[in-house]
Order: C-alpha cells, then sequence, then structure tokens
C-alpha cells in the first residue's frame, strides 16, 4: 500500500508536533491486513501485550474497566454487543501485513517508530478521553469510528481517579470527525482525543512514534556510564590549601566535582554509542527470534547463490550512525562498524525491509559475516514472511 497525493514535505512542515492533520482516504488501494478472528487469537497467546476495555461499570462517571491478557477464547463469548474494545500491542511483530504499514511512514526516522497497536470495538467501544506522550497515525480499517479532538494537555492535566486508565476529568472536543475505511487521523503529543466505535466490527490500526523523555535519556544514559565507571576513580585536591571557614564548599571544589560529571556526561562519541544501541534494543527483548540452528559460512554462501533477498524480521529495529571513516550499524541493541560494502548493505538493509543482493556483496567477506550474525541474532532472515 502506498499513499497518494500526500505532501510530506508540507505535512513535516504544517502539522508533525503541531496539530492534528484528518486525511481522507489517500491508499492507491485500501483493504484490512488483518481479520477480527486472528486479532483474538492473538490476544490469547501468552508473550503477546493485549488488553481488554469494557464500559459496563456501575460508576456512570467511571464506566470504563480494564483487563490485561492473554484471554481464553471463552472471554470473548461473554461480552455484551456493545461498548468493549480489544487492544493487541505490537501485532506488526507477528503480521506481516500489518508490518507492512510503516512503510509509507518512512519519512519519520527508524529509530523513532515504535509499533503497530491493533483495537476492535463493538459499536460504542472506545478507551475514554485521553492524551499520550507520542505522535500517533490511526488508520481506520473495517466499520468507522468517530474522533473527538481537543486542546494541549500535560502531566498538570486533571486526571479521572481510575486505577488503570489515564482518562481526562475534563475534555472540551475542538474538532469532530468519523473516519471510515482508510481514513487517516494524525495526532501530535499532548493533544486529548476521544474515539468512539460507530457500529460494529470498527478495526483501528494505530502507528506509534517513540519520543525519549529528558528523564528517561539522563537515568538510561547515567546507569550505562556507571557499569564501566572504577570505584577508586575520586575527587582528589593536592596543594589544598587552608580555609578561613572550613564550613564553605569553595568554587574550586565545585569546579573539579562538577568536571568530573560533565566530563563523562560530554563525551559525544560515547553517548552516540549507547543511544543507536538503547533506541535499537527490541520492544520485547525477552522474546528470543533467533534460528534454532545456527547458520554456517557454508550454508549462507548456499542460499545466497540462488539469490535468496534478506528480509528484516518486523520485530528489529535497524538504525545507523555515519561517522567519519565509516558506519555503525545498530540492530537490536547490538552495534556493527561497517566500512566498504558492508557500509553500503547496512545503509540498504536499514532504508528497506527487503534487501536483494548485489554481486558485490557477494563478493565482500564483511558483508558475508554480518549477514551471518544478523541471521544468528534472528535480526534477519531468508524465508519470506508469511501474509494473513
Amino acid at each position: 500500500m502506498n499513499l497518494m497525493n500526500f505532501d510530506i514535505d508540507a505535512f513535516l512542515r504544517d502539522y508533525w508536533q503541531q496539530k492534528p492533520l484528518l486525511i481522507k482516504n489517500p491508499w492507491d488501494g485500501w483493504s484490512d491486513p488483518l481479520e477480527p478472528d486472528d486479532l483474538a487469537g492473538l490476544a490469547c497467546e501468552q508473550g503477546v501485550e493485549s488488553r481488554l476495555i469494557t464500559q459496563t461499570g456501575d460508576d456512570p462517571d467511571l464506566p470504563w474497566e480494564l483487563e490485561h491478557g492473554p484471554f481464553a477464547e471463552s472471554r470473548f463469548s461473554q461480552l455484551d454487543h456493545k461498548r468493549w474494545t480489544l487492544l493487541v500491542q505490537a501485532v506488526d511483530h507477528y503480521v506481516p501485513d500489518v508490518a507492512a504499514m510503516i512503510e509509507p511512514f518512512r519519512f519519520i526516522p527508524n529509530w523513532r517508530i515504535d509499533d503497530v497497536m491493533v483495537s476492535y470495538a463493538a459499536d460504542g467501544g472506545g478507551v475514554g478521553p485521553h492524551f499520550d506522550q507520542y505522535d500517533v497515525f490511526l488508520i481506520q480499517g473495517s466499520g468507522r469510528r468517530q474522533w473527538q479532538v481537543g486542546g494541549h494537555c500535560d502531566e498538570n492535566s486533571e486526571l479521572l481517579p481510575h486505577n488503570d486508565l489515564r482518562l481526562l476529568a475534563d475534555f472540551d472536543a475542538t474538532d469532530e470527525w468519523t473516519c471510515e475505511p482508510g481514513d487517516i487521523l494524525y495526532v501530535p503529543p499532548g493533544i486529548a482525543h476521544n474515539g468512539i466505535a460507530v457500529g460494529d466490527d470498527c478495526m483501528t490500526y494505530s502507528i506509534g512514534f517513540r519520543a525519549p523523555s529528558r528523564s528517561e535519556l539522563i537515568g538510561y544514559w547515567a546507569d550505562d556510564l556507571l557499569a564501566d565507571m572504577q570505584n577508586d576513580d575520586r575527587y582528589s585536591d593536592p596543594k589544598l590549601k587552608a580555609l578561613k571557614n572550613p564550613g564553605e564548599i569553595p568554587a574550586d571544589a565545585l569546579g573539579r566535582l562538577h568536571a568530573m560529571i560533565t566530563e563523562k556526561l560530554n563525551d559525544r562519541e560515547a553517548f552516540a554509542m549507547w543511544f543507536g544501541q538503547y533506541s535499537s534494543t527490541p520492544k520485547y527483548p525477552d522474546v528470543d527470534w533467533r534460528p534454532e540452528e545456527p547458520l554456517g559460512m557454508d550454508q549462507l554462501q548456499q542460499y545466497l547463490a540462488r539469490e535468496t533477498p534478506i528480509y528484516r524480521n518486523p520485530s528489529s529495529r535497524f538504525s545507523f550512525i555515519r561517522e567519519p571513516s565509516q558506519i555503525q550499524l545498530f540492530v537490536d541493541g547490538n552495534s556493527f562498524p561497517c566500512t566498504g560494502e558492508s557500509a553500503k548493505f547496512a545503509e540498504a538493509l536499514c532504508a528497506k525491509n527487503i534487501v536483494h543482493m548485489e554481486q558485490n556483496y557477494l563478493q565482500s567477506d564483511t558483508v558475508m559475516a554480518l549477514i551471518s550474525e544478523l541471521y544468528n541474532l534472528g535480526s534477519v532472515t531468508f524465508d519470506q514472511p508469511e501474509t494473513e
């Protein structure tokens, strides 16, 4: 699927992280990439993050109730015909046709992409008025959904006293649209919104984009630095001079103490390496995608001799940082220095989810070694992912 007559430059200039935009069915041919029964099946599987939100509570001001999966198949037959929503996270990891929905939005850098959450709602179902801390494209599948969009919210916005859901206490809609199959609603971070299914069989595909907070960056970066620090790297003050008042912390001591911290935090090269690994870490790092049998170089050459293309694992994250003499490729929390043909291959692998092997790649030992490592990590495969 491709977006037609969509001005990427105008969108990034006028809407991205600024204001919502309704895009009426821009696809060259729209069809739902997933059936409701398949979504329900995923919600029943161990290791798949899923939620069920029902609006059957006794409190009229807080009717939303939350359950976490995995669910028994019988749970769905117990539901009423109205006012419930099933949400399944990272469906792109399991369904290649859903993963393909990300491709038209690759004008946003890879490291910003989070996942594709898919929701199914019965008539009147929704998760309540809320706001997110990330950008999202809400693509309407089957059915219809009424979207209400409000003003900007932040950590000071009042929330309802709900134990499980962050719902806005005050929500005033400034715009309202009804999305039909193929329509896209873009919502920037912090913008209040509320979606309500109009009729049954309402499917919505939410492509979310990560935005690390300052506190996350500082906290995780500092944790990484601490792991490599030595206990004997301590403050020292040779040629100390006596002070008139021993209670004073003098400026030169503060300067040395501050430098002990900032010298490490200001190491841009070390930060770049850390961030590449941090941002490419899989959403669910405990899931093991490695093949049952590691691939040797002889087997690899046999595969590639048949002109077999390389496919990225939909759950893997690929990005790179360009350096003066090489490229640092980051895949699933690992880093790979690449030069020459391996650097060209790394760029191709980050740009597209399928790479066809060129002759110069096949003749490069470094490319072959890189492919072998990535295959044995489960980050790439030679088998085309099966579509639903």
